[in-house]
């Protein structure tokens, strides 16, 4: 039976040489993620099953990023929660205050995800490790403790939608972009439960910081999962970060998909998302005087190496438009150690912006750039729904790093290809 990349790597990881979309299967689970904010739940309903240790304690991760350092006495609790956990049970993968960076940037950073993986995380944005040729999915809480017992997971097997890229991807345009792009076209239930698929010669022009990005919000559009075909430049990232030896799984020539859709990179501009949708997006053509009052650069979508050198660019030599916030936070300490050495951290401050240690904390509006009433942000997170950011009245547009340094120049959203020599 010909299968897609995601079916293989299920069925090789259920036992069987071959799957078909719908069924339910039960698969082995190579890495089971938390966070402080869903491994305490996890950890409660672990305690129910009555188990004295996880299946296997070097499968088992838990990162402190979203509310660390600790905004409040909750939050330090559920950190503490954690922190006893994994002491307990001897977890390897244990990551906090010092240690820790935004969960999706720093797994792959820290090698322990390669091509061929199952992972399952308490966190949403988990299909990020799709750019590496990876299945991985967001999961409950509760299927976290399953998994963390077990190292076994439930999953029906999705059907797919296959990407077919094109095209090279032009200057100051970003895999953030491209995936806004194609939310923008099929909506944000236009992959509901299906795998987004990803390959063409045009994934030569992606560098892995886009396809990071791709991956993370293929959630987005309703997607199980999104992965990546695996290329040259996938294994010399494994490589170069340590990872286990890759198994690669190609789909078959005959695969069944839903849908083809066919993605010239060279044609894409410069995207942004505007209230209450990532779907609800406009190019620069189609948008008009829209003043922002803060910017955020960062998260586990947009807060990379190579995302922070793209805004210094466009920065340098500036300042910040009068009355607009802006706040950069490295996705992880290795990050923020480099652009620190690459000299990115004096160009961020003598642009006039804030360098914040690795946190979700603004993306989730959870601390580290709330918005209050009538109050607009430009940032480089995945999600723009009511109240994401701070109050019921406040805007979020989802733009690209670029996009977001040239709005923080200019105080109003502004396309890259505006202020910046291309």
């Amino acid at each position: 039976m010909a299968m897609t990349m995601t079916q293989k790597i299920l069925a090789a990881h259920c036992g069987r040489e071959s799957i078909s979309a719908g069924e339910l299967i039960l698969a082995d689970l190579d890495l089971v993620l938390g966070n402080d904010i869903t491994s305490p739940v996890a950890i409660k309903e672990f305690a129910k099953l009555g188990m004295d240790r996880v299946f296997d304690k070097n499968k088992v991760t838990m990162v402190m990023d979203h509310f660390v350092p600790n905004k409040d006495i909750k939050a330090a609790e559920q950190c503490k929660m954690c922190r006893d956990f994994c002491g307990e049970k001897d977890i390897t993968h244990f990551y906090d205050v010092g240690e820790m960076g935004i969960e999706h940037a720093l797994l792959p950073e820290k090698g322990l995800v390669t091509a061929g993986n199952v992972v399952i995380g308490a966190d949403s944005h988990t299909c990020t490790y799709g750019a590496l040729g990876a299945f991985s999915t967001g999961v409950g809480s509760t299927d976290m403790a399953c998994g963390m017992a077990t190292g076994k997971s439930w999953f029906k097997v999705p059907s797919a939608i296959k990407f077919d890229l094109t095209g090279n991807i032009r200057k100051y345009v970003s895999g953030k972009d491209v995936i806004l792009h194609i939310i923008g076209r099929i909506g944000v239930d236009g992959a509901l439960y299906r795998s987004m698929e990803f390959k063409g010669e045009g994934l030569s022009s992606l560098t892995m910081a886009d396809r990071f990005c791709i991956a993370n919000m293929a959630i987005e559009a309703g997607a199980k999962n999104g992965i990546f075909e695996v290329d040259d430049k996938t294994l010399d990232y494994i490589r170069e970060h340590g990872g286990a030896k890759p198994v690669i799984y190609k789909a078959d020539s005959n695969a069944k998909y839903d849908d083809v859709i066919n993605i010239d990179l060279s044609t894409i501009e410069p995207t942004v998302a505007f209230p209450h949708l990532p779907g609800n997006t406009k190019v620069f053509s189609e948008i008009g005087n829209v003043k922002i009052d803060q910017v955020v650069i960062g998260s586990c979508t947009n807060g990379r190496l190579e995302d922070l050198i793209t805004a210094a660019e466009i920065m340098k030599g500036r300042k910040a438009a009068k009355n607009v916030r802006v706040i950069i936070i490295p996705a992880t300490q290795r990050v923020y150690l480099e652009a620190m050495e690459m000299g990115l951290l004096r160009t961020f401050i003598e642009f006039g912006a804030v360098v914040s240690t690795p946190t979700c904390g603004p993306c989730l509006g959870g601390y580290m750039g709330i918005l209050a009433a009538g109050e607009r942000a430009v940032t480089t997170t995945n999600r723009n729904f009511v109240g994401r950011m701070g109050h019921t009245e406040s805007e979020v547009y989802l733009a690209s790093p670029a996009t977001a340094a040239a709005s923080a120049v200019t105080g109003r959203i502004t396309s890259p290809w505006e202020v910046a020599e291309i």
